[in-house]
């Protein structure tokens, strides 16, 4: 008889047997064909059929127990469905076997391409988990190892002392410094081609003589060990502006926002001068920077009183409450005023805050995030204050803790009298 392997069939039937008596396999399959002949035609003949190689090797396992037989049949079929079902059908009109009563169960009929399917699918599963897992690098990691080797390719070697420098230290106006090559590549990442490492502690001549010829920013870590460098570079070469990461970090280790934030919170040299003065250690240099004035007299200046007391002296006539705000804003020279509406104006997309004494000098530059802390921690000593912000109740109160007397905002929503507030509608 021909055969078909199991490999290239389609359909499988599978069918259960029960026996009433003891038989053996070949009276079982002995029944199937015989039975069977004649029954379904010429074309679905099951010795045809088999000959041909459209239905498979019969397999048939009995197992007998207590005078009574059970078992399997297994016939593989390369028909299509329809005939696969009736070939199946057909097995159940078996009755006898030998001669015993017999009954032909079909249970199911497998598509063998079902399962080769799943197999399939499962096996591509791991597959492609162990070439993701083992040879396909995360599109994450190549593009920070482009971006690296990027980087890399852009550091040059700046003077006779050879210092990691970024592409653009030539051709930029302003250069930042910074202490190593770590630094330099962090910037470089984030956009700025126009930083130079010292490599060190100690000044470098190509450094003193950059900082000759062109606009300096320092920027350092937020360690003692970057004061140390502000006082070695302030000391020997022609500094223009300090700046600092925040305490206990590296400048290599910040994101691009905060580089940003550091850099627009930038001192000049002669602030962060006074600052260390005002230490007198080798303690840190605070950031921001702010010169905290000493003032020996007027020790209650901070009091509420006093900042109505100094605009009162107007018109005495007009005894029913005058109005602090428009009584000080008169009390205003027109250098007062001129000066206070170019640094306004200098401010203007910057965020940041001016704190003035009363002779109009500048005491610090902070971010205007930081304008209520730090004029809690200076107390007094503080004549106006310009932001590029709007005033609030919140700033209005700590100002006028603080002794304040004018406010420079670019708008006001303040309520309170106690301090004048400014804005240019009013400058």
């Amino acid at each position: 008889m021909g055969k078909i392997s199991p490999i290239s069939s389609k359909y499988i039937i599978n069918a259960s047997i029960d026996i009433e008596g003891v038989v053996d396999r070949p009276d079982v399959i002995g029944a199937i064909f015989g039975q069977t002949e004649g029954l379904l035609g010429a074309d679905l003949e099951l010795r045809e059929l088999q000959r041909s190689g459209r239905i498979g090797r019969i397999e048939v396992n009995v197992d007998t127990r207590s005078g009574k037989s059970q078992g399997l049949i297994v016939v593989p079929s390369s028909l299509d469905k329809a005939e696969t079902s009736i070939v199946g059908a057909a097995l159940e009109v078996i009755q006898r076997i030998g001669p015993c009563n017999a009954k032909i169960k079909v249970t199911n009929i497998e598509d063998v391409r079902v399962s080769k399917r799943t197999f399939v699918i499962e096996r591509a599963k791991e597959l492609l988990k162990k070439m993701v897992d083992q040879t396909l690098p995360d599109s994450q990691e190549i593009a920070d190892e482009v971006a690296q080797s990027v980087r890399v390719m852009e550091i040059t070697e700046y003077g006779r002392d050879r210092l990691p420098a970024g592409p653009a230290i030539d051709e930029s106006d302003e250069i930042i410094i910074v202490e190593g090559r770590a630094d330099v590549l962090n910037l470089l990442k984030n956009g700025f081609k126009n930083a130079i490492a010292m490599n060190g502690t100690s000044c470098p001549p190509s450094i003193l003589e950059l900082s000759r010829r062109k606009d300096t920013i320092v920027f350092v870590d937020g360690d003692r060990g970057g004061n140390l460098i502000i006082k070695e570079l302030i000391s020997g070469g022609e500094i223009d502006f300090i700046t600092k990461a925040p305490d206990g970090k590296e400048v290599e280790e910040l994101t691009k926002k905060e580089i940003h934030k550091a850099l627009r919170s930038k001192i000049t040299t002669e602030q962060a001068k006074m600052e260390m003065a005002s230490n007198d250690t080798s303690e840190s240099i605070r950031r921001p920077m702010i010169k905290r004035p000493i003032l020996p007299h007027k020790p209650s200046v901070q009091s509420h009183a006093p900042t109505r007391t100094v605009s009162a002296p107007v018109p005495q006539s007009q005894k029913p409450l005058p109005r602090p705000a428009p009584a000080s804003k008169s009390d205003l020279s027109v250098d007062e005023k001129k000066k206070f509406g170019s640094m306004l104006e200098g401010l203007i997309g910057t965020r940041g805050a001016f704190l003035l004494d009363n002779s109009l000098n500048v005491l610090g530059k902070v971010p205007f995030s930081e304008l209520a802390s730090t004029l809690r921690s200076l107390n007094s000593g503080v004549y106006a204050v310009i932001f590029d912000g709007t005033a609030d109740n919140v700033i209005s109160d700590v100002a006028a803790h603080a002794g304040v007397k004018y406010i420079v905002a670019m708008q006001s929503r303040v309520n309170d009298s106690r301090v004048t507030i400014l804005t240019p509608s009013t400058i």
